[in-house]
């Protein structure tokens, strides 16, 4: 790896796109998705109403208790409000999940790409499409771009594992997630305080994403795209990950035997 040798650039207008293409999903999903939720309560008083309009010709006064009917319908309305709640947050938790899996796809593409231009190493591409979100990260920063330093980098680090327990449920990055990432634990309506309540009973089910908090992670996206720097270098004596350097290495040792084997 020569010094000065440019390894990663970022087109201004190529980073813009990558900006527009997140902030149309964002828009889009609140339009298209998450708007239909926006009227709960009422949709749930129409359903209370509408139990009592189906129900009320079975009604006979001497045999039945109005006040039972109408707890009743008061009861399937707030069951309709759960069901709806429900829906509202497994949709947000989807757009959630499809925004950071986008995004990854995306980094990953431009890393791979850059990588095939500078080494010409496929193997190192596989290796990048094979490889965890950190070693990525490992990568990247191995060439002195120090995203774990960036104030995006948090917010985006909790959007993987919120992504990833909505996928797996229980598992590692629901440990992870209660460790360093508790506020998005709601029980039942209100953010869990690991001060206050433990949570080591609680389970995936439990995650939670609040509107706000989506505009948080698009936001944390958007802010990785500008900082990315235009140009990122390799230098003499740099340390890059070893399964990055393995595969760089194997298919430059490859093309040298190629080029020394005589040709019959």
């Amino acid at each position: 790896m020569s010094d000065s040798q440019v390894v990663f650039f970022m087109w201004e207008s190529f980073k813009q796109s990558l900006i527009d293409k997140q902030l149309f999903f964002l828009e889009q999903a609140r339009r298209r998705l998450l708007s239909q939720f926006e009227d709960i309560e009422a949709e749930s008083e129409r359903a209370a109403d509408e139990w009592l309009d189906k129900h009320s010709k079975n009604f006979d006064p001497d045999r039945h208790d109005v006040g039972s009917y109408y707890e009743a319908s008061y009861e399937a309305g707030i069951e309709h409000h759960q069901l709806l709640s429900d829906m509202r947050d497994q949709t947000r938790l989807s757009v959630v999940a499809g925004m950071f899996h986008e995004w990854e796809k995306q980094l990953r593409d431009w890393v791979a790409k850059e990588v095939r231009h500078a080494y010409g190493s496929d193997t190192a591409v596989t290796q990048i499409w094979k490889v965890n979100f950190n070693d990525i990260v490992d990568l990247m920063e191995s060439y002195g771009w120090p995203i774990r330093g960036g104030q995006y980098f948090e917010q985006i680090d909790a959007c993987r594992c919120v992504v990833n327990v909505y996928k797996h449920g229980n598992g590692g990055s629901f440990s992870e997630l209660k460790k360093k990432y508790p506020y998005y634990l709601v029980y039942p309506c209100a953010v869990i305080d690991p001060l206050l309540v433990g949570i080591d009973f609680l389970d995936y089910t439990y995650v939670k994403v609040s509107d706000s908090q989506l505009q948080d992670f698009s936001d944390a996206i958007i802010k990785f795209w500008q900082d990315v720097p235009e140009r990122l270098y390799a230098r003499d004596g740099m340390n890059v990950p070893n399964w990055f350097g393995n595969a760089v290495q194997k298919d430059q040792a490859t093309r040298l035997a190629n080029r020394s084997t005589p040709k019959s």
